[in-house]
């Protein structure tokens, strides 16, 4: 089981910044794949970013094309943290932000945070 917490949510001027962070249990969160997803009104849940160990310590992120250049995904193993820090926020990234994590020998995302709402204004 990984229980997940998220911070740093809030309201922000379009073309500002952010910068959540999740805070997750687990004895082996450096081989977790943990990842960020976010869900606005009257849409479904999406993918945002993830990171995730491919070996040694190496880890892979990748992001969906409408935040690419913009968000940042990283983690601190030593303090069971990921972050994602959110630049040149958009209107459309108003949303409820959920932090997402494997769990231990999978890469699929088992394990979901509360969410926190980003709300950029114009």
């Amino acid at each position: 089981q990984v229980q997940l917490v998220e911070s740093g949510g809030g309201s922000v001027q379009a073309g500002g910044s952010l910068r959540l962070s999740c805070a997750a249990s687990g004895r082996t969160f450096s081989t977790y794949t943990m990842g960020w997803f976010r869900q606005a009104p009257g849409k479904e849940r999406e993918f945002v970013a993830g990171i995730r160990w491919i070996g040694r310590n190496t880890y892979y992120a990748d992001y969906a094309d409408s935040v690419k250049g913009r968000f940042t995904i990283s983690r601190d193993n030593g303090k069971n943290m990921v972050y994602l820090q959110m630049n040149s926020l958009k209107q459309e990234d108003t949303a409820v932000y959920y932090c997402a994590s494997s769990g231990e020998g999978t890469r699929s995302y088992n394990y979901w945070g509360q969410g926190t709402q980003v709300t950029v204004s114009s």
